[in-house]
């Protein structure tokens, strides 16, 4: 197991603890009207764009121009909005006026987890970078 594969595991850990929550508590959140589907939908895109904004953040980390590393999470933070909004809108032009605001709004609440794991992970990188 190599370095940049171990700091892989807090995103795929959040994840399963993430999803692991939505499917236990679905009848509770199902009662306050709030779809699940969605939640779970959400959780895989946020691990599918933080795995691969990660991998070209690392990449980055690795380059002797510091830019390139700010670059990159600069990139990667407007992927990743980009990425949210048109999920959004996709969403809401598909199921209508009837789509699920509390669903929305939990989904963003969930990505502001994936990126505080990011920003930690990204971190304890860099110092492991210039120790």
């Amino acid at each position: 197991m190599n370095a940049s594969s171990r700091f892989l595991y807090p995103l795929l850990l959040l994840f399963g603890i993430i999803a692991l929550l939505i499917i236990t508590f679905s009848s509770f959140l199902k009662k306050y009207g709030i779809d699940t589907q969605v939640l779970l939908v959400a959780n895989l895109i946020f691990l599918l764009i933080n795995l691969l904004v990660f991998v070209f953040q690392r990449r980055a980390l690795t380059h002797s121009n510091p830019n390139v590393f700010i670059r990159a999470v600069m990139g990667g933070m407007m992927l990743k909005m980009l990425v949210c909004a048109i999920a959004v809108i996709m969403y809401v032009l598909t199921v209508g006026p009837g789509y699920n605001k509390k669903a929305v709004f939990i989904s963003l609440f969930i990505y502001l987890i994936y990126l505080a794991v990011e920003v930690s992970t990204l971190m304890r990188l860099n110092n492991k970078k210039n120790a």
